[in-house]
């Protein structure tokens, strides 16, 4: 059963954002966004590059390496018609790194555009690329839910990485209302993204340039990566009138052992997630942790249900969450699966202490999560950010939440 206290207006979280305030296209240097602090419930602004200053020696920051692969796909019919192939993730095989790397055919759910002009047939798409023809083609099948799974047949001797890098283009958020421009392609990555399965990017680490990791090294601050390959989901507007009605999406995440023991070291410290999938993914490990102790049959692979952290009380630490994970691994060096869970105002942050996000729309669970950790004083940071010439959304500038009473 659902707590009362999900039956949280959606209404209560909306704000004006006018269009001009979100920016189209990032800074020409990546660290010289602002980034707006709370923490000691004050608000103060800060150039990005000073994150380093601002963090405490010994923290833990958690980022998340997930690469934005070129997702989109057009292909012409001999009408003139276009139709996208919008690819959401892979059927079959239904591992990503293994869909990657197949060579020839596969299969993917895949939204698709002007789907009415493309009822039946095949349609292909070629390049020339170091003197070799490459021919893609797709076969529309079964519909699933708004999308439909497509059959996709290849040059054998590429991978449907390589295929896509040199024929998708870059999907970017609908609210910037523009086309992908070649600089997007470097733009709309983080410097650390190297495992391909996004079709967004977890945009709070779109600041950080190698300086800044020089910078953090300096002062002693550790770093580790974990990957969430974020889904269109992720700007599917809340459409309920309560959020207790709202169904989450869901992702696949993948953290090693090393990750896991990175946290148990700095469990006492300053454990901070760099973007809101860090977040989620961090805090889906301990409710995974809490069920491998509750019940020593729960499958290894991470399976978080939306609902699930709001269904039990539990006095289970994040420690004892954390080694049972390790228990359960054994000889294995990576945990995998996938969450689908939602953080909104009730919930009680288990691992994590602070974190860093850019901001983000009116009335998305994204701002649920923000409001889960501080609460009202959301409210408060994005009147400032607005009065104060911020920059919003994907492209935008940053924020640093860190909530009262967080332990050093």
């Amino acid at each position: 059963m659902i707590s009362r206290s999900l039956d949280i207006a959606i209404a209560d979280f909306d704000y004006a954002l006018p269009d001009y305030r979100i920016a189209k296209f990032p800074l020409p240097e990546r660290d010289k966004a602002k980034l707006l602090v709370l923490k000691n419930e004050a608000i103060s602004e800060i150039p990005f590059f000073e994150l380093p200053q601002l963090l405490d020696k010994d923290s833990l920051l958690i980022y998340n390496d997930t690469k934005v692969v070129h997702a989109r796909l057009f292909f012409k019919k001999d009408t003139g018609s276009v139709i996208e192939v919008f690819c959401l993730e892979p059927t079959e095989p239904n591992e990503i790194q293994i869909a990657f790397a197949q060579k020839g055919l596969g299969r993917w759910k895949c939204f698709v555009g002007n789907n009415k002009r493309w009822k039946s047939g095949i349609l292909r798409k070629t390049i020339e690329f170091e003197g070799k023809t490459i021919e893609l083609c797709a076969e529309r099948e079964e519909q699933v839910d708004n999308a439909f799974i497509v059959k996709f047949t290849w040059t054998k001797e590429y991978s449907f990485a390589e295929v896509l890098a040199l024929m998708g283009v870059i999907p970017l958020p609908p609210y910037l209302n523009r086309e992908a421009r070649k600089e997007d392609n470097d733009d709309y990555q983080t410097i650390y993204a190297i495992e391909e399965g996004s079709v967004a990017a977890p945009t709070a680490g779109l600041h950080f340039t190698d300086k800044t990791f020089l910078d953090l090294k300096e002062k002693q601050i550790n770093s580790s990566f974990v990957t969430l390959h974020v889904g269109a989901g992720t700007f599917k507007p809340v459409s309920t009138d309560s959020i207790s009605n709202h169904v989450m999406h869901t992702e696949k995440v993948t953290i090693t052992k090393e990750v896991i023991q990175d946290l148990i070291k700095h469990i006492d410290k300053k454990i901070i997630c760099v973007g809101t999938t860090s977040v989620r993914t961090i805090e889906s490990l301990y409710w995974h942790g809490v069920k491998l102790i509750e019940n020593k049959d729960t499958d290894s692979e991470i399976d978080i249900q939306q609902w699930e952290p709001y269904q039990k009380e539990t006095n289970i630490s994040p420690k004892q969450a954390l080694e049972a994970i390790i228990d359960k691994m054994g000889e294995e060096d990576l945990i995998c699966g996938q969450t689908q869970i939602i953080i909104a105002p009730s919930y009680k942050y288990r691992i994590v202490k602070a974190m860093i996000t850019n901001f983000h729309q009116p009335k998305s669970t994204l701002l649920l999560l923000v409001s889960a950790m501080i609460g009202e004083k959301w409210k408060e940071c994005y009147n400032f950010a607005l009065e104060n010439d911020f920059r919003f959304l994907s492209f935008g500038d940053a924020c640093y939440f860190e909530p009262k009473n967080t332990k050093e």
